[in-house]
């Protein structure tokens, strides 16, 4: 498998191995560990080759790891000017960065742009950006700080929509596993774009642009505190339960079944910490709400009752 780890984490794996390799991370603590160090290794072996910085916040409680137990900072420098105008002309190697579940990272783009990713989110990303193009992939979620390059537009592909920028602060929401689409302004300009489509939608800062019921819409954005999980924090305001539920399914990647349905209309207002994990949240839940619940490690699902 480390083979196989290697070539996921230099972006040279088809859709379907991705698929795999995404399934064997999120199988198992060791699994987890093993992909941790050898993307920390890779990235080490990447010294005075690329211009891109990750930082990365652990859950040592999740991986149990002396090695995991504090936020690793590398920076990753060019040779120097002359090597990255040589570089400019070739293809630029993609790199690929996966956050398992119940994690976020954050990193910065050889163009200084910032990017923080939420949980079992995955962005592939060159080494290096062409003279009149920065374009990257996203699934999952990502927040985006975009360094201003008129010459050179910023570009995220999703798995429905591609989000065109100059210079903004934008957060995008595109599971495909769910079907969800979001991308919200926090100031700049954006474009959205389907892929082999004409139409343009562009949204004004403090809106949110998301794709319901077979078409986009925009709507206003009503609480800022929901960009707090780049600061490892779930935000929820008068948020209905089942609505809450269907969020910490994507971000823990585990099933979650409600069996009374009264419970999933009631609504909750409140703050998590990402890393204190699923059964943390539930507990606190249980504080204002009457249910009970069981957990089947096995099927990785959770019961509530």
């Amino acid at each position: 498998m480390d083979e196989q780890l290697l070539k996921y984490i230099q972006g040279e794996v088809s859709p379907q191995e991705t698929e795999q390799v995404v399934r064997w991370i999120d199988a198992c603590e060791e699994n987890r560990r093993q992909y941790m160090a050898l993307r920390r290794l890779y990235e080490i072996s990447l010294w005075n080759n690329d211009a891109i910085q990750v930082k990365r916040r652990i859950n040592p409680r999740r991986f149990g790891l002396s090695i995991l137990k504090y936020a690793a900072i590398l920076t990753i420098a060019f040779a120097g000017a002359l090597f990255y105008l040589c570089t400019q002309k070739e293809e630029a190697k993609m790199q690929t960065l996966y956050v398992p579940s119940g994690q976020r990272a954050e990193l910065i783009l050889a163009d200084g742009t910032k990017v923080w990713l939420n949980s079992h989110s995955t962005l592939r990303f060159p080494e290096h950006f062409t003279t009149d193009a920065r374009t990257v992939e996203l699934e999952g979620e990502g927040y985006f700080a975009v360094t201003y390059d008129e010459k050179a537009p910023f570009t995220v592909k999703t798995y429905r929509y591609d989000i065109r920028v100059l210079g903004t602060e934008f957060n995008v929401k595109a599971y495909p596993k769910d079907d969800t689409f979001e991308t919200s302004l926090l100031n700049g300009s954006v474009a959205v774009q389907e892929s082999g489509k004409p139409e343009i939608f562009k949204i004004k800062p403090n809106e949110c642009l998301s794709y319901k019921e077979g078409a986009l819409q925009i709507s206003p954005i009503n609480d800022l505190n929901y960009f707090h999980w780049r600061e490892g924090l779930f935000c929820f305001n008068n948020e209905s339960i089942g609505d809450l539920i269907e969020q910490l399914e994507l971000y823990y990647d585990v099933t979650i079944l409600i069996q009374r349905e009264e419970l999933a209309n009631q609504r909750y207002s409140g703050k998590f910490r990402i890393k204190d994990g699923i059964e943390h949240v539930l507990k606190v839940l249980q504080l204002n709400h009457s249910f009970d619940y069981t957990i089947n490690d096995e099927k990785n699902e959770i019961i509530i009752k």
